[in-house]
């Protein structure tokens, strides 16, 4: 398994995602930089990580998701290399076209960071075979614009195929109500491509890869990536 992680400026979890590759797959991933026009030969993943791209100026993720690199990313996915997009790199997928929809700003208007369960909606895809189904995992959540909506067409879709990756959920697993941290669309965390290939959420699994910053659930993401690529 060979990644790369673009990193653009205001990019601030470069580190944390490639610490938890290098973790399940034990190769140092490449850092790619924005402004390049290809990614490295022989890669199998691209993650775009969380952060605060280009300040969050305008929409978040809409300039980065017009950076130079995008194509490459774009030409990546289009031949069915996977892609990997965490909070701002899933507002970039969005922004540049490679998924569906919108991360609009938080209901309540502000900025959340806490620890947030979610349920694994669908458990043969690249990212998420080593889960069970449905499981209920713990993550963190640090953003102020996680508020994802589409067009009715597209959420019928998503819910439709199966593409919908993971739900904002309490302990128990339910979705809903106050479990929902940001007013998402039908409790929506993250969402695949019509390929399964290309997977957006808003939540963090690179930051609970280690017992000692409080859970490893997060690491059954990176374990499944890396299991795709040997299987």
């Amino acid at each position: 398994m060979r990644a790369a992680v673009i990193l653009f400026p205001g990019s601030n979890r470069e580190g944390d995602a490639a610490r938890a590759l290098r973790q399940a797959t034990g190769r140092q991933p490449d850092i790619v930089w924005h402004a390049d026009h290809d990614l490295p030969a022989g890669i199998d993943l691209v993650v775009l990580p969380g952060g605060f791209s280009y300040g969050d100026y305008l929409r978040c993720g809409a300039i980065a998701g017009r950076a130079p690199i995008m194509d490459a990313v774009r030409r990546h996915a289009n031949r069915g290399g996977l892609v990997l997009g965490i909070c701002n790199g899933f507002q970039i997928l969005c922004e540049s076209g490679v998924l569906p929809g919108v991360l609009m700003r938080n209901a309540n208007m502000h900025f959340v960071c806490r620890m947030q369960h979610l349920r694994v909606e669908r458990r043969a895809t690249p990212f998420t075979s080593s889960y069970k189904p449905h499981q209920i995992i713990k993550v963190a959540i640090a953003h102020g614009e996680g508020n994802y909506e589409a067009d009715d067409p597209t959420i019928e879709a998503l819910e439709k195929d199966g593409r919908i990756a993971f739900r904002y959920c309490d302990s128990e697993g339910v979705a809903g109500g106050a479990s929902n941290p940001n007013g998402s669309r039908n409790d929506i965390a993250g969402i695949y491509s019509e390929r399964f290939n290309v997977l957006g959420l808003m939540p963090h699994p690179e930051n609970l890869i280690d017992p000692l910053v409080g859970g490893t659930d997060g690491r059954g993401l990176f374990e499944s990536i890396a299991g795709f690529a040997t299987a």
